[in-house]
């Protein structure tokens, strides 16, 4: 069997692999946080744009598949929690405990181990075509790496065990029953993207507000859309009112 390895699509998504793996030296290495961060929005570049290319190419492909969960785990599972463990245990004193920092340690990349339970349940759940089942890792990782990023222009310390009590939290909505949605539009009319267009307004009043540092802001008001749109749609279902939905065809990656 022929398999064509170095498509155009591949080649985004090896991009995207390239771009957390710099992530993670940025934050393990060499403790920038900022680069970091870049590393990480320029690998979600990346996976947005190697499903858009197959597909406008019409050439998609079960390898460009495999190859986009194994770049995601990279990029929004290894990464993230290389920042959290920069933030937390590797700012710790130098006279801190080996069992707390070894604990530490755990829980910071216990969400690469989440992450990747997520990603395996992408890829064999058939009912996520308009909508996520959990928080997508793309999203988590961009929280996360914000975080560090902001923290590192402003002053202001996002380390220690609250932020540790964040990964336990983010962890366990990325592999939750919650029902979030994705920004597919179905054309460009009001109905039926109704929660998009109120999501993209609210992103633009909270980036005219604080610019970059707005990104956990939109992460968080992602979540809590979703939960209520989540919680409306399950008391729909109680009352045998849930619409139908429409499913596209998938393009292989959590954009």
């Amino acid at each position: 069997m022929k398999i064509k390895l170095f498509t155009v699509p591949n080649l985004l998504t090896l991009s995207n692999l390239m771009c957390g793996t710099f992530a993670s030296l940025a934050a393990l290495v060499y403790g920038s946080l900022e680069w970091a961060f870049w590393f990480i929005v320029l690998a979600a570049v990346f996976d947005f744009f190697d499903g858009f290319v197959a597909r406008l190419l019409k050439c998609p492909s079960a390898i460009g598949v495999e190859l986009d969960s194994l770049a995601d785990m990279v990029s929004f599972g290894f990464a993230p929690s290389a920042v959290v463990y920069a933030m937390t245990v590797g700012a710790m004193p130098a006279d801190t405990p080996v069992w707390l920092r070894y604990g530490a340690t755990f829980l910071c990349f216990v969400m690469a181990a989440f992450s990747a339970l997520r990603l395996a349940k992408f890829n064999i759940d058939e009912t996520q075509h308009t909508e996520f089942c959990g928080l997508p890792t793309p999203a988590n990782a961009l929280f996360f790496s914000s975080l560090g990023f902001i923290g590192v222009r402003t002053g202001l310390d996002f380390g220690g065990w609250t932020l540790l009590l964040f990964v336990v939290a983010m962890s366990w909505l990325l592999v939750s029953p919650v029902r979030m949605f994705a920004l597919k539009f179905r054309g460009f009319g009001w109905r039926g993207n109704e929660i998009r267009y109120l999501f993209l307004l609210l992103c633009v009043a909270v980036i005219a507000s604080l610019r970059l540092y707005s990104i956990p802001v939109i992460i968080l008001l992602y979540i809590l859309i979703s939960a209520i749109r989540w919680g409306m749609q399950a008391n729909r279902r109680a009352a045998g009112q849930e619409p139908q939905t429409d499913a596209p065809e998938r393009s292989g990656g959590e954009q």
